[in-house]
């Protein structure tokens, strides 16, 4: 029923209120003597933006209440979902627009009126003077609504007052002189414009926060980095295929903007409801809007996403993260529907605390506690006792000697209580949860909760008891493992048998006490070493972090068990305190990028026939991590710099600290942005949960690389011909796009080659590329049959172009068809 509602909700949502044939429709500038009623509309020069009064109509509870609430605003006016960028009158809607109307004041200011109470709405509020009288109100092509003088400058404008959305080319950010800051503010849900509690805002450090109630920041952009023209925490601008940026930081302000590099693109940015900022471009052949950014990029990270006494988890597969924990129901349920949230739970059986019980006194039973596992403990806990409270027993008397106290903690870190509502209760993701990571919070509820869960005790019992046997089971399993590594250690050379346990001071010894550094990564460093004369060595050592951990046992639980002669060989691993190693086979021949990118040196390129049987065998190896292991191991970091190549240029897929495993019994699964920018498939970038479809997407990139010699982000200049295009910038897969129809792919073949390729298998490799970076997962092929597709046992059809890149390409051009 609630995803119906959403349904109708969206429906209702898309809905234009056009207006009347015997409205007015003012082209660009109102000037004094004129206003603007019901129905009619002011509209930019180029058509793209209007100005006039809108409602957005609802579904259900709320449809009543929001009947009556009409506002003034700007929106897309040729596109057909309604789609408001500004609202003049956010927190004091209209009931009834046929009594309003949008005028100049006496002194020269922009005033909504309401007639029929002679009341002023809302004004601009500027500094009007008789010098500089107001002569027009323009709507610019970029949706700014300007409030002109007589020297046409700028007396008033409404990217100085955004409401929730940030056009391009405006900017947010603080003015140093007056102090007057731009900054974005959420809406408080779906159909009411009325501020929220989420706001975005750019202040002095020349740092982007996102804050809830205007005081807790839950995401930063990081620092600007200027040479390279993006925030540190959002790499992913560096791939310049829609926008530019502009940063200033002098004297008079600090701000920020976007700008189009497709003027003919229809693209906003907007701090939602939920509390991310999205980025959204509308796609004309589907009509409607697509998500390319999201931040922060999971639903659970913005503070208080589901209120109090909520449990937030990304891997809910309902379009809600938010469920109630034991003992408690939503406490609006309506406005849980409308994305409002803030409200949270409430208690379905008030404590017993106040009426005598709560100590456990005769006047009643009393209160107890639940114990909610494998969460994130909730926001702003309180130390009780300090080094006095000891144990759990005494946390859980601290806490039910205090009324107002809802849950308590007892780890490492002594008693934390919480008092009044729980606030980001989270639960972990289940490899975080499994490893240990997430912790123990007991809470507060009445007695009577328990009672009608008397009859489940038995089998709780015999599920601990399930679960007791389980785990003895896997000590002594770990045990066994244990005593094998020992024995392994005592024949090291002689490692085919599986894994190795090495002691930290035996690889210590086989490099030279880590001499001969050969790479270096974000998570750690490779060295050269040796076992004996004949088995040479590569082995990472990761930093001491919590990332650091998380990919050693992710590659230690991926790679560990696989073996294909397209996957680097793990021969062992180290983890004793606080060092984690993983050692590998040795890789003469380095990285493929080296190769492709790092050498202009015709003698040096890889041969034409050397890089199809790269292509060949990396497409072999995520075929059998896709479709041949247990369970099926996702990648997520697909890219020419993980491809490494042996004495014979066989290609070995490597650094599995990514790596996602997901049960054949599922379609997809949640997790955390990951991988590299230039081979991010566009479901990485909506945040939405992925398939082995994010491999293949990166995989395809990969695949361009191997033909062109050069990286998929790179532009190019001119399509080639003297004609007209001599000077477009092109996005290079679009470039590839437009040689297969046009019959040219020779033309994309790396130059250091002279030429000398097989024209069908480049064709081929090209075609199998185009596919496998569909937008659309399900259109691109499994690896299965990408591995048939280049060995030429299966058809390769002519792809059709990409729906996004067709719009970073500014979608002027036609390609595959």
């Amino acid at each position: 029923m609630r995803l119906l509602f959403l349904l109708v909700v969206a429906l209702h949502l898309s809905r234009h209120h056009t207006p009347a044939s015997s409205a007015a429709i003012i082209t660009e500038a109102l000037i004094p003597g004129q206003s603007l009623a019901a129905g009619d509309k002011l509209v930019s020069r180029n058509g793209k933006f209007a100005l006039g009064f809108f409602q957005l109509a609802g579904a259900g509870s709320e449809s009543s209440r929001n009947t009556n609430r009409w506002h003034l605003g700007i929106w897309f006016n040729k596109i057909p979902m309604l789609t408001p960028v500004w609202v003049a009158n956010r927190e004091e809607p209209l009931a009834d627009p046929s009594s309003s109307e949008l005028t100049f004041s006496g002194d020269g200011n922009l005033v909504l009126l309401n007639r029929a109470t002679n009341a002023t709405v809302w004004s601009s509020g500027a500094n009007v003077t008789a010098a500089a009288n107001a002569s027009a109100l323009v709507l610019l092509n970029t949706g700014n609504l300007v409030l002109r003088g007589s020297a046409t400058d700028a007396l008033w404008q409404s990217f100085d007052h955004p409401a929730d959305t940030l056009l391009p080319d405006a900017t947010i950010g603080l003015d140093k002189v007056t102090g007057r800051a731009r900054r974005l503010v959420s809406r408080r849900n779906l159909l009411d414009q009325s501020p929220g509690v989420y706001s975005m805002e750019l202040g002095l450090a020349g740092v982007i926060q996102m804050l809830w109630n205007s005081s807790v920041p839950y995401w930063s952009s990081g620092d600007w980095n200027g040479q390279y023209q993006y925030f540190s925490s959002v790499p992913v601008m560096a791939a310049r295929h829609l926008f530019d940026f502009t940063f200033v930081d002098d004297g008079r302000e600090v701000s920020f903007a976007y700008h189009l590099r497709n003027g003919t693109d229809d693209v906003y940015s907007f701090l939602d409801v939920s509390g991310q900022r999205k980025v959204l471009l509308w796609q004309e052949s589907t009509q409607e809007w697509i998500t390319i950014f999201r931040h922060p990029e999971l639903r659970c990270d913005v503070h208080a996403a589901c209120g109090p006494f909520a449990v937030c988890d990304d891997n809910a597969a309902s379009p809600s993260p938010c469920s109630c924990l034991r003992g408690f129901s939503m406490a609006a349920p309506g406005d849980w529907e409308l994305g409002d949230r803030t409200a949270g739970c409430k208690r379905d059986v008030p404590l017993d605390c106040g009426g005598g019980g709560g100590n456990g006194s005769a006047a009643g039973p009393a209160d107890r506690f639940y114990a909610v596992a494998a969460v994130r403990l909730p926001y702003d806990p309180r130390s009780v006792g300090g080094p006095a409270v000891t144990s759990a027993a005494e946390c859980e008397q601290a806490c039910l000697s205090t009324c107002s106290c809802s849950a308590y903690s007892f780890g490492t870190g002594g008693c934390s209580v919480w008092h009044g509502g729980l606030i980001n209760v989270r639960h972990m993701q289940p490899a975080d949860a499994a490893a240990g990571s997430g912790e123990v919070l007991h809470l507060r509820l009445a007695a009577k909760e328990f009672q009608t869960r008397k009859k489940l005790r038995g089998m709780v019992i015999g599920g601990a008891i399930a679960i007791g046997i389980v785990a003895l089971g896997v000590s002594v399993l770990v045990l066994l493992l244990m005593v094998m590594a020992r024995r392994n250690r005592r024949h090291r050379s002689h490692c085919d048998g599986g894994l190795i346990a090495f002691r930290y001071r035996d690889l210590q010894r086989a490099t030279g006490d880590f001499s001969d550094k050969i790479g270096a990564g974000g998570f750690g460093s490779v060295f050269k070493g040796s076992l004996n004369t004949s088995t040479i060595i590569a082995v990472k050592r990761l930093y001491g972090s919590y990332q650091a951990e998380k990919q050693f046992r992710a590659e230690v639980g991926s790679i560990g068990i696989l073996q294909h002669t397209n996957l680097v060989k793990m021969v062992g691993f180290c983890c004793e305190r606080d060092r984690r190693l993983l050692v590998y086979e040795h890789m003469p021949n380095l990285s493929l990028d080296a190769h492709l990118f790092r050498s202009s040196d015709a003698a040096a390129a890889l041969s034409w026939g050397t890089r199809y049987r790269v292509a060949l065998g990396v497409a072999r190896g995520l075929a059998y991590l896709h479709e041949s292991c247990r369970d099926c191991v996702i990648h997520c970091d697909v890219k020419p710099q993980n491809i490494l190549l042996d004495g014979s240029f066989c290609p070995k897929i490597a650094d599995f600290g990514m790596a996602k495993l997901m049960a054949r019994d599922l379609s997809r699964v949640l997790t955390t942005a990951r991988g590299t920018v230039g081979y991010l498939a566009p479901e990485w970038i909506s945040g939405m949960p992925v398939t082995p479809k994010v491999d293949v997407y990166a995989y395809g990139m990969v695949l361009l690389e191997i033909v062109s010699g050069r990286m998929n982000s790179e532009e190019e200049c001119g399509c080639g011909g003297g004609g007209e295009d001599d000077d477009e910038v092109v996005y290079f897969p679009v470039l590839v796009a437009r040689k297969l129809v046009e019959g040219d792919v020779m033309s994309l073949v790396d130059r250091r080659l002279g030429g000398d390729a097989v024209v069908e298998e480049v064709e081929r490799a090209c075609k199998v590329a185009c596919w496998c970076i569909q937008d659309n997962e399900a259109d691109r092929p499994a690896m299965g049959k990408v591995v048939q597709m280049l060995e030429g046992l299966v058809q390769v059809d002519m792809p059709p172009t990409p729906r996004l890149l067709a719009a970073i390409a500014g979608r002027s051009h036609s390609a595959c068809t």
